[in-house]
């Protein structure tokens, strides 16, 4: 089956987003695509990033996909086991199985041989896909992940999806390998952002941050400012914390899956683009998936607000230190595309630079540097399925 053809039964199935790290077996999906404007596709810069966006998108109320090589399902298994299977996120998995039957180079032979057994093991239905049962494997995957919500994979073996790359040697790929502009939902300006982020005058990029307020007391700051967006949690002290400063149907709280509020974030923001999406990170968390800061910079959705409390410590885990005591974390947003980066340390400015990120153009990156202390607050005591549909009715998706 050709690309082309394949897309075509995926968009019957109303999937509605891609996110993928490319395989050569999946070339010919990923150049069909790149022509379709109307189905939006995003370059994740890791397997369990691409499962993140996913999740997003789905919260927010769209049919998500993950295109990826089964190399990258250690990579992903994380993410499906703490995200999409623990909190029951519905999504499509095209997994291309490199190493079928022992017959391939040596670096896929392994996972060629235990993909079927890593699925069962994580308990993600699965199929391999086969050229004369297309249409029915994809119509089986689609009612198991929607109905039972929980990520369904198939697996592609090489040879049912046609490779296109002799006959598409003159395909118009820009430098990140899909036309991103029409792959970016109406609205976000990726032009705009780029040409902002020449201009940027960064006010702090010079100056030592000495911070002089709690999390606890930064987070109180910040969610006075905020009306009814949306918020992604990063997973520990931040979660606890701003439940007990505020508790609202609109915070998606992460129990797990460190590192990927800003995967999911971005889903969000890329699938509601009317609607800011608001972004809680840890500096451990944003250090564990640096590539989401290239992410949402690169593709420039202007509804994301980014605010990172960073308090130099990995405070879950008994206060080790972070590389963000060597590392600025707005340099990297900075570096990364955002066109709005500001840093503060002191509850005043907070307020003030925390009202002008929800109103700025964005993504808007501010960092907010706080003592390492930890306020003594309760766990979430919500199960991960009520902080799931709690949320998507907060964002009318369900």
């Amino acid at each position: 089956m050709k690309g082309q053809e394949f897309v075509d039964l995926l968009a019957q199935h109303r999937y509605d987003f891609f996110a993928w790290v490319p395989c050569s077996l999946l070339e010919g999906i990923l150049s069909a695509l790149a022509t379709r404007p109307r189905l939006p596709s995003l370059p994740a810069t890791r397997e369990d990033a691409a499962v993140g966006c996913a999740a997003g998108t789905w919260l927010a109320g769209g049919r998500p996909a993950v295109l990826m090589q089964n190399s990258g399902l250690g990579t992903g298994l994380t993410a499906l086991a703490s995200l999409s299977l623990m909190y029951r996120l519905p999504c499509l998995l095209v997994v291309t199985w490199r190493g079928f039957r022992g017959e391939d180079a040596p670096e896929h032979l392994l996972m060629g041989d235990i993909s079927p057994r890593l699925l069962e093991l994580a308990g993600i239905p699965h199929r391999a896909l086969s050229a004369v049962s297309v249409e029915e494997d994809l119509a089986w995957a689609t009612r198991e992940a929607f109905g039972r919500e929980v990520p369904v994979a198939l697996l592609v073996p090489p040879g049912v999806l046609e490779s296109e790359h002799a006959q598409n040697n003159d395909r118009d790929w820009d430098r990140a390998g899909t036309r991103l502009p029409s792959a970016i939902p109406a609205g976000h300006g990726r032009g705009e952002a780029r040409g902002a982020r020449a201009q940027i005058d960064d006010p702090d990029r010079d100056r030592e941050l000495v911070p002089r307020m709690s999390r606890y007391e930064a987070l109180a700051t910040v969610i006075r400012c905020l009306g009814d967006e949306p918020v992604i949690h990063a997973n520990g002290h931040i979660c606890r914390e701003s439940f007990a400063v505020a508790d609202r149907p609109q915070n998606f709280y992460m129990l797990g899956s460190m590192g990927l509020a800003s995967s999911i974030g971005l889903g969000v923001a890329l699938t509601r683009p009317g609607r800011k999406a608001v972004i809680f990170d840890g500096d451990g968390n944003l250090l564990m998936n640096l590539g989401g800061l290239a992410m949402a910079g690169g593709l420039g959705p202007k509804n994301v607000v980014h605010f990172v409390f960073d308090n130099e410590a990995y405070g879950s885990t008994g206060d080790q230190p972070s590389l963000s005591r060597e590392v600025r974390l707005d340099r990297l947003a900075t570096a990364a595309g955002y066109p709005w980066v500001r840093a503060v340390t002191e509850p005043g400015p907070l307020e003030a630079a925390a009202r002008e990120a929800l109103d700025a153009d964005g993504p808007a990156f501010l960092l907010v540097k706080v003592t390492p202390e930890s306020r003594a607050v309760p766990r979430i005591p919500y199960p991960p399925t009520v902080i799931r549909d709690r949320f998507r009715a907060a964002l009318g998706a369900g």
